[in-house]
């Protein structure tokens, strides 16, 4: 019986980096000059699966973004992590941006994925399995082909390619 190669397509994020981005981002805003005397706070709430961000303007709170968004990209994560909900008016004259946070494909979008790896005509087999795709070959070569065509195509979910087998 020949040997069948496969992986796992899923949105799951490394959430001890995600913290750690959350953290570096606390700690450099507070150090910075710009943000001296201004109020700000960084809420992540686990449970929720929030990201609140507070800050004394809109220019404040884009630049708070930006700093959560460049901290995630230097801990490996994509920036589609984090999904805007709300932009709001808050206490004290303040903004306040809610984040969720994306770990998990759509069916729809999953159904698309599955779809797109149909259209290669690779002798692969997909199958949704929970909150994940599985990919299955008895060529690992016809992985390696799916990987970097789902790879090069826009997605909503930050994919992640796990469990080569």
């Amino acid at each position: 019986m020949a040997k069948e190669y496969s992986f796992d397509i899923s949105a799951k994020i490394d959430l001890q980096a995600f913290k750690d981005a959350i953290n570096l981002t606390d700690r450099e805003v507070a150090n910075r000059y710009d943000f001296k005397g201004t109020l700000y706070e960084i809420d992540y709430k686990e449970k929720d699966k929030l990201l609140i961000l507070t800050a004394s303007s809109d220019n404040k709170l884009d630049a708070l973004k930006d700093i959560v968004i460049s901290k995630l990209l230097k801990r490996g994560l994509s920036s589609k992590v984090l999904e805007e909900l709300k932009i709001q008016n808050a206490a004290n004259n303040t903004r306040k941006a809610t984040f969720k946070i994306v770990d998990y494909i759509q069916a729809k979008e999953a159904k698309k994925i599955v779809a797109e790896v149909k259209k290669l005509k690779l002798k692969v087999t997909t199958a949704i399995e929970g909150d994940c795709i599985r990919v299955k070959s008895k060529q690992i070569d016809d992985l390696q082909q799916v990987i970097k065509a789902v790879k090069s195509m826009e997605w909503e979910a930050p994919l992640v390619y796990e469990n080569m087998r």
